[in-house]
């Protein structure tokens, strides 16, 4: 997946948050906390080798490119993370230990192996909380219309299980939109897709959609595909075009208007 990996070299730890389409008319905020494996230069590659950094471990592959297609699909903001998951996974708190992961799957991780208070605190500031005071924001913004859809991907194989899910759907306290989602994916019948899989919000995966939807009283749920089925900028477009035909599905069958909640 080498070609895969996107160049933020230019970036840095005290910009962690990219916003796309800041003015789009439509109520859905599309999030991809995972869009990046960049590395800012003060981390020191996090002790990590080569191909550890362009791992699943290191970000989402494939995600990014969906998030852009939807955005542009649907006329929405779209936020997403510029730094690598591994310096601080924005989908978590901070008191969790997997927001700076000692290990991620197989993948050790030497500098996360003893971090201290103060440096996980420092990372805390750096970049989760420039991202998820951005991302409150711009949901305040939709005026309590907003719905929240986050947008991640999962590999084919972990810990050497096979995965025969394609797409996962995964709802915080409300199933309400999730599993409508699921049931034009299924009804479909394109991918093999199902409720709370490859994760629930039981693995601690929900912490987005908790902050940012559910307690703001707003639809949310996340959307998760395999990433051998994004693995090209062709195929991100495919799976992005695919993913709003079935939403748009999923708001006509509950019944929710994207014109007249953003009117």
């Amino acid at each position: 997946m080498g070609q895969r990996q996107h160049d933020h070299s230019h970036e840095d730890a005290m910009h962690p948050v990219a916003v796309v389409n800041a003015n789009g008319a439509s109520p859905i905020v599309f999030v991809c906390e995972h869009a990046s494996n960049n590395i800012p230069n003060m981390y020191h590659e996090l002790g990590l080798n080569a191909a550890d950094k362009i791992s699943h471990a290191a970000y989402d592959p494939g995600a990014l490119g969906v998030l852009r297609c939807l955005v542009n699909e649907f006329d929405a903001v779209g936020v997403y993370g510029t730094v690598s998951r591994l310096i601080y996974d924005c989908n978590r708190p901070p008191e969790a230990a997997s927001a700076m992961p000692a290990k991620s799957e197989k993948i050790i991780v030497p500098a996360n192996a003893n971090i201290t208070p103060a440096e996980r605190d420092a990372r805390t500031n750096a970049v989760y909380v420039p991202f998820t005071n951005t991302l409150a924001d711009i949901i305040a913004q939709k005026g309590g219309q907003g719905i929240v859809i986050t947008i991640h991907s999962f590999t084919p194989t972990y810990f050497d299980e096979p995965r025969h899910v394609e797409i996962g759907v995964i709802h915080d306290d409300d199933p309400t939109l999730a599993s409508a989602c699921v049931t034009e994916l299924q009804g479909d019948g394109s991918f093999v897709c199902e409720i709370n899989e490859p994760y629930s919000r039981e693995d601690g995966v929900a912490h987005t959609l908790n902050l940012h939807g559910t307690k703001n009283g707003l639809q949310n749920a996340m959307i998760e595909v395999r990433n051998d089925l994004i693995a090209t900028p062709d195929d991100e477009m495919k799976m992005g075009i695919y993913l709003a035909q079935q939403l748009r599905k999923t708001f006509k069958s509950l019944g929710i208007d994207l014109n007249e909640v953003s009117a």
